[in-house]
């Protein structure tokens, strides 16, 4: 009955394309506005408040009508983050935390989830404050730009080697091709993971960096699959290290039980156990903010919630992060999520491996077989007669 089910929630059910689709059309949108709000003195707190407030407007507005009797679930399944120059990911203060404002010349890493119905799409973009560049006036050759290239030429081998008959070890490989021909380093611990309704972090994973401490088990990409890609660069030594800003988000621990002992925690618990049961939240979600800070401690203490710490690099370090949705459909495999790097922008002088442009060469979308129809008295060439071909299924797109 399980597997019955599971199929009926995966890509195979045109329901479910669309249900993801307009997840990755609010988060498109939501992102937009936030790259209109990095200018030279803005809040990053307004910023990251922003960002879920039009997630959960445009939510709201779809998928209206009860099912069964039953509200759809829809909304954030990743709070709005802004992470700034060698700060990795993560970071996404709370009003009463000391004022984060940006200035003109700093990357900034814009993170962010939507789920319909729990059908999650997640992206990630990296802008440069105060930066209007043009193909005519791109961003002057050197390891910024470089950061960008490799990113933008991971994105893209990504979308030709996530798909059915291919490999998370094809991925890996292919990135740790592009990072040592451009000079970056992936940022350690960086994972993309298979999701699923109301999974996140499913088991599946592409890592970016193989490393003695994160092995990864070897996984066949399977039709109607999903997929977060995600990947960090970074000119430092791509060992990220927990930052002292404050810790904000966090995801409940749902095979965790204990007995709380403050007002506080309980409140805390019971509002997670309501609200956000199985996707990451962030205590400025809370109405009682005061209360959200002081019951996380107890609650994470007795691992009721896992902590999304906030990362950084070296000091000086440039980071770029880069996440999007794939979705792996009977047509072939399709970004739902993140506007794509514009290549004419970020000038290299490196030369792009000769694996890389082999892979990029390939086509994202499978060859329908033909149907061939029978004739009357005609052989193969076996002495046989011919076969029909199977028409391969149509996209639910």
């Amino acid at each position: 009955m399980a597997a019955v089910e599971d199929q009926e929630l995966d890509l195979g059910n045109s329901d479910v394309c669309t249900k993801y689709r307009e997840a990755g059309r609010i988060a498109n949108l939501a992102m937009q506005g936030i790259k209109t709000m990095i200018k030279d003195g803005a809040p990053v707190y307004e910023i990251c408040s922003f960002g879920d407030t039009v997630v959960g407007q445009a939510c709201a507005g779809i998928y209206q009508k009860k099912v069964k009797g039953e509200a759809v679930e829809k909304g954030v399944a990743f709070p709005t983050c802004v992470s700034v120059n060698e700060v990795v990911c993560h970071n996404c203060p709370l009003s009463s935390d000391p004022p984060q404002q940006l200035k003109d010349g700093d990357l900034v890493k814009v993170d962010m989830g939507v789920h319909v119905d729990g059908f999650i799409v997640v992206v990630s973009e990296t802008v440069k404050c105060g930066a209007a560049l043009t193909a005519e006036a791109p961003q002057e050759k050197g390891p910024e730009a470089n950061l960008f290239a490799a990113a933008h030429l991971m994105s893209e081998v990504a979308t030709k080697l996530v798909r059915a008959t291919k490999t998370n070890t094809e991925v890996t490989e292919a990135w740790e091709a592009i990072a040592a021909a451009y000079g970056v380093n992936m940022v350690e611990g960086t994972l993309g993971h298979q999701m699923k309704r109301f999974v996140i972090d499913g088991n599946k994973v592409i890592i970016g960096k193989r490393d003695k401490q994160m092995q990864v088990d070897p996984v066949d990409f399977e039709p109607n699959e999903v997929y977060s890609v995600d990947i960090c660069l970074s000119t430092g030594d791509g060992k990220p290290r927990p930052s002292e800003i404050r810790t904000t988000v966090f995801k409940r621990a749902v095979d965790k039980t204990y007995r709380l002992k403050m007002k506080a925690s309980r409140y805390l618990f019971n509002e997670v156990n309501s609200k956000y049961p199985t996707l990451p939240f962030s205590l400025r979600a809370f109405d009682d903010e005061k209360a959200a800070r002081m019951g996380v401690v107890e609650c994470q203490k007795h691992d009721l919630v896992v902590p999304y710490p906030v990362l950084h690099e070296k000091d000086g370090s440039l980071v770029v992060h880069v996440k999007f949705t794939l979705l792996i459909l009977p047509s072939g495999t399709v970004r739902v999520s993140g506007e794509p790097l514009n290549p004419l922008l970020y000038p290299s002088d490196v030369e792009v491996p000769d694996d890389t442009k082999a892979i990029l060469a390939q086509s994202s979308k499978n060859k329908k077989k033909k149907n061939k129809k029978k004739k009357d008295g005609a052989l193969g060439a076996d002495g046989g007669a011919t076969e029909a071909g199977d028409e391969a299924p149509a996209a639910a797109e």
